[in-house]
């Protein structure tokens, strides 16, 4: 495997688990009293949950489309399966949307 690519993949999961973390960490307040500084960092977290997630998203869909669309010119009776894959690569990009709302709404 390219060594690039393991070091994006560590960094994208680096960067995740910490958005997860203070996403649960924030969870547990109705509203927080933030700095202005805090507020911004909260909004380049959301900005990253959700460009994170439409990034991994799209590169999940176009790999999972083509060997979907050759799967089904193949074997036209495996197209119900593969439209479900698609449709679970893109609920990923919806979970990234809702973490930035979630984020955003603890600092209004």
């Amino acid at each position: 495997m390219n060594k690039k690519f393991l070091l994006l993949q560590l960094a994208v999961a680096l960067v995740l688990t910490v958005a997860l973390y203070n996403s649960f960490v924030l969870a547990q307040y109705e509203t927080l009293d933030l700095s202005p500084f805090a507020k911004y960092t909260v909004g380049i977290g959301a900005g990253l949950a959700v460009g994170l997630a439409g990034l991994g998203a799209g590169l999940g869909m176009g790999t999972a489309s083509a060997a979907a669309i050759g799967a089904i010119s193949e074997k036209p009776e495996v197209f119900g399966r593969s439209i479900i894959y698609i449709v679970l690569i893109e609920a990923i990009a919806i979970y990234g949307f809702v973490i930035s709302f979630l984020l955003l709404g603890k600092i209004t």
